[in-house]
């Protein structure tokens, strides 16, 4: 791994630009209908559970990268495999995410153009911020992080100041029963977004102050979760529940009904930028993610080598992943959450959890009897 340090605040940052990368863009917890907002909190609560485990991990080993805590806890084999795989997964979703906003771009701005060339000039612009490194990335997420939250704020003002917000199409609350949004936690909203933080696992090492994890990381969580139960409450209070959920991307539909004195209209094209700004932070977190797993587990020394042919790779599965958009967000809604982010998110790490609290303990027991000898 590279030698660099981030600060707690950068993290903080980081971690709620990620949250919110594809959040914002495509709606999560459809399945429960005008609940989703309530699916949404819920999810956050279930995402907090699983960042415990993640830094609980990180705080048993704090001076190790992920494949070396694996291998003391798995063996070498075992440690090996499960790295791989977990390159596999983070290289998917990247891909994903990547096909996500390649298809927002070609759907809002570029009608005619092959989403190929759309995505590779995304995924070029992540390779070049992954080259630079973690710091470089840290920064630009503080230097981008303020013009993010100021045009949501702006977006909110004039929602509200056009009356295009109607309340009462949230009403009525629980229509359909609990069911639905239990299900939709459980299926959903507690993976995307929130379990995704698995991937800091990867960026905890980096860390200058180790101590603020689990605080900085649970908060910055707090806030995602709002702001994300706000905007789908927001979806839903403009456009009602049918057009939300036949929406392809229901943030950008909401936005284009603002309209204020007749001159102040077609403002998606300007909230797009916020949008971009998150699908790259996303993007290029997963492909770093990738590129350091990748150099750590062949030994590459010089790990920015691979950011070329790990980021081509992911953009030619972006678009093979699936022949077209319904078909990709089919799969992401009702697929992959079951059998890709369930184990990896929650599995896994609940199992790495276990075996590192009790070889921690077992650690600590044997430390006084091996000073008494002394």
């Amino acid at each position: 791994m590279e030698k660099a340090q981030i600060s707690i605040r950068q993290l903080f940052v980081m971690i709620i630009i990620f949250e919110l990368g594809s959040s914002l863009l495509i709606t999560p917890g459809t399945i429960a209908g005008r609940d989703a907002w309530i699916a949404v909190l819920l999810g956050c609560a279930g995402g907090l559970f699983l960042f415990y485990l993640y830094q609980g991990i990180y705080q048993c080993y704090p001076d190790f990268s992920p494949k070396e805590y694996m291998d003391d806890m798995l063996g070498t084999t075992l440690s090996w495999i499960f790295s791989f795989l977990y390159i596999l997964y983070f290289a998917y979703i990247a891909a994903r995410v990547l096909r996500d906003f390649g298809e927002m771009l070609l759907t809002f701005a570029y009608h005619d153009t092959p989403i190929i060339i759309v995505n590779a000039l995304l995924i070029f612009v992540s390779i070049y911020a992954v080259r630079k490194g973690i710091e470089v990335l840290a920064r630009s997420a503080e230097l981008l992080f303020g013009a993010m939250y100021l045009l949501g704020a702006l977006g909110l003002v004039l929602l509200i100041v056009s009356g295009s917000v109607e309340p009462q199409n949230l009403k009525p609350v629980l229509a359909d029963g609990v069911y639905p949004i239990v299900h939709s936690v459980f299926t959903q909203t507690m993976y995307v977004p929130f379990g995704e933080v698995v991937l800091f696992v990867m960026i905890f090492p980096y860390l200058s102050d180790r101590k603020g994890v689990k605080k900085t990381g649970m908060l910055a969580m707090i806030i995602s979760g709002l702001v994300v139960t706000l905007t789908v409450a927001i979806n839903i209070s403009v456009l009602d529940v049918d057009l939300t959920l036949r929406s392809q991307f229901p943030l950008l539909s909401t936005i284009q009904t603002i309209k204020v004195e007749e001159f102040l209209d077609r403002l998606d094209v300007l909230f797009m930028l916020a949008l971009i700004i998150g699908g790259f932070f996303k993007v290029s977190l997963y492909l770093y993610a990738v590129v350091v797993g990748a150099s750590t587990l062949f030994k590459e020394k010089n790990p920015s080598q691979l950011a070329y042919p790990m980021g081509f790779g992911i953009l030619v599965l972006s678009i093979t992943i699936a022949t077209n958009f319904s078909e990709h967000l089919n799969e992401g809604l009702n697929v992959v959450p079951l059998y890709i982010h369930l184990p990896f998110q929650f599995l896994f790490p609940l199992f790495l959890f276990i075996i590192a609290v009790w070889k921690k303990k077992r650690r600590e027991k044997l430390k006084p009897s091996e000073e008494k000898k002394q």
